[in-house]
């Protein structure tokens, strides 16, 4: 299992490709792994204490999840501390009225601060839909519209504030130090994806503030510095995993359907080939002090798409 580390950021964006690439959307929906929140129903139940795996070795069951079954707490780093049906801050898709709301207060240890930089997750669960996952040979990919809020609503910190991201299995040597086979080679997971990043004006780095995409990761595990953010609003997000085994980052301001306009980079995590895209799932990052609160993130409309496989003709054996 892949450690997530320090990040080190790259300083120019990669130029796109010469050669066109699978563009997130392409292809049919995965039956059942969409939401798109309309549900009135829709609930989530919090099932507190947070796990916290990552930081003190905690699983705290029974965790967090949604009365729709469709997604959980991640037991890594825990659920967010609002996780909530809203209608939707700004129009967005055609016909959409409802978004989630994720934020969190207290991220890391419950009943603890470590004024650290701290996330939690919210993962959705595929296993409805796809089992163990989806093989790179169906060409998968994840699409999700997040608004972005006022830079006045924006947590008043420079870093990573929200994550989408992926989880993602290959076979290569082991590396997570608290994995029974480290240094052997096996099934290795890992999570490449992107986050929201802002730029504080208060920290005397930054003129104004400002927000820009970062990409998790290049080849060899250094993030890359990808899109600049120049509005704010709705924006769509997307990844593609193609048969050759490499990941596909997009973005674009709005709620259009995402092209090859909007590629950001491709790009061989770690260095890793990918087989299998086993889940999606949602960073919200903060200050974790118990008295600053994450920027407030709204997602909408999550769908997982993939591209049917060509029929291979086959003949019958005839007797001579």
């Amino acid at each position: 299992m892949r450690r997530e580390t320090s990040p080190r950021v790259a300083a120019a964006t990669p130029p796109a490709p010469k050669r066109p690439v699978l563009v997130p959307g392409t292809g049919a929906i995965v039956k059942g792994a969409v939401d798109d929140f309309e549900d009135e129903k829709w609930k989530w139940f919090y099932n507190h204490p947070k796990s916290s795996e990552e930081q003190d070795k905690r699983l705290r069951g029974p965790m967090g999840k949604s009365v729709n079954g469709r997604w959980f707490e991640g037991p890594k780093r825990g659920t967010p501390d609002v996780v909530k049906r809203i209608e939707l801050p700004s129009p967005g898709l055609e016909g959409s009225g409802h978004g989630l709301l994720i934020a969190s207060l207290n991220a890391g240890i419950p009943g603890r601060v470590s004024y650290q930089m701290q996330q939690d997750d919210l993962i959705f669960n595929m296993q409805k839909a796809a089992g163990r996952g989806m093989s790179v040979a169906d060409s998968p990919s994840v699409v999700v519209r997040v608004y972005l809020p006022p830079f006045e609503q924006w947590e008043n910190r420079t870093g990573p504030s929200f994550g989408f991201r992926a989880g993602c299995y290959t076979h290569a040597i082991i590396t997570g130090d608290d994995h029974p086979d480290e240094g052997k080679f096996g099934l290795e997971e890992y999570w490449p994806g992107m986050f929201i990043c802002f730029e504080s004006s208060h920290d005397g780095k930054f003129k104004e503030d400002g927000a820009y995409i970062r990409v998790r990761s290049g080849r060899n595990g250094g993030e890359i510095r990808g899109t600049k953010i120049e509005e704010l609003g709705w924006w769509t997000l997307g990844l593609s995993f193609s048969p050759d085994g490499m990941v596909h980052y997009f973005a674009s301001p709005g709620v259009d359907d995402l092209t090859m306009d909007d590629h950001i980079t491709s790009q061989f995590p770690y260095g890793y080939r990918t087989e299998w895209m086993k889940t999606f799932f949602f960073n919200v990052c903060t200050h974790d002090t118990g008295r600053t609160w994450s920027t407030p993130w709204v997602i909408d409309d999550p769908k997982v798409y993939f591209v049917q496989r060509p029929q291979t003709a086959t003949t019958k054996a005839t007797r001579r």
